[in-house]
């Protein structure tokens, strides 16, 4: 993890990763805005496994595509640090020096070259957050969307186990994140922590959690409202 020591050069480079991303994503430069850190880290990705860019800024964590090493990135993705939770994972014989970011709309592994490099990010990410949000705790309210499970971890439907083929395509529920075929997960269902507009595809163990969910929701909104389920869905609606 490579990291600035004066405001000048801060200032400098937060200029030069702001240019960097093409197309141009998030405004980076900003007041009291400090980077505080960045590096080359792999992502977990549903198919396979992917180098990015990554900057830890006092407020935010960004990272991007590498196009060409400290000149060039595309996709540039933003997660405020107070929405951010780490996981520390163990090491086994395929994933070594990883952990988990969480966050409400999406969740993945990462891992970095080394142990020290993987404890000098996870490190300086809480200290950013924990300054941030200047001792207050982070809200245990938030929910966290699941990581998905990679496509290579398993040959079955991981709900009716069949197994997956050219034709019968693995997809993912985006509700606990598992792999799933067609047939278990033709249903879609409203995920407000990941997107609130959209309807996502889920399995159908998840797709009677999230019914029950939005039903418990419309009693709770039925009774503070003082009326009954009549007066939130009435026939001109």
């Amino acid at each position: 993890m490579d990291i600035l020591s004066t405001e000048t050069q801060n200032l400098k480079r937060i200029k030069e990763v702001e240019n960097a991303f093409s197309p141009p994503g998030e405004k980076l430069s900003k007041p009291n805005r400090i980077l505080v850190g960045e590096g080359i880290l792999t992502k977990q990705n549903r198919k396979k496994r992917e180098q990015k860019a990554f900057f830890l800024f006092n407020d935010i964590l960004v990272y991007g595509s590498i196009i060409v090493n400290n000149r060039w990135y595309k996709n540039q993705k933003t997660i405020p640090l107070k929405d951010i939770k780490l996981e520390d994972m163990e090491d086994d014989e395929d994933f070594k020096h990883m952990w988990l970011i969480c966050t409400p709309s999406k969740s993945f592994f990462l891992s970095a070259p080394t142990y020290k490099e993987k404890k000098a990010w996870m490190t300086h990410i809480e200290l950013c957050q924990s300054s941030l949000l200047k001792g207050q705790v982070p809200n245990q309210n938030l929910n966290f969307a699941k990581s998905w499970i990679p496509d290579q971890a398993d040959q079955k439907c991981m709900r009716c186990f069949i197994t997956f083929t050219a034709t019968n395509r693995r997809h993912h529920c985006r509700k606990c994140g598992f792999v799933v075929c067609n047939n278990c997960s033709k249903d879609r269902a409203r995920i407000n922590h990941i997107d609130p507009k959209k309807l996502l595809r889920v399995c159908k163990p998840c797709s009677k959690t999230c019914n029950e969910e939005e039903t418990s929701r419309t009693r709770f909104y039925s009774v503070g409202s003082g009326g009954g389920a009549e007066e939130l869905f009435s026939d001109d609606e």
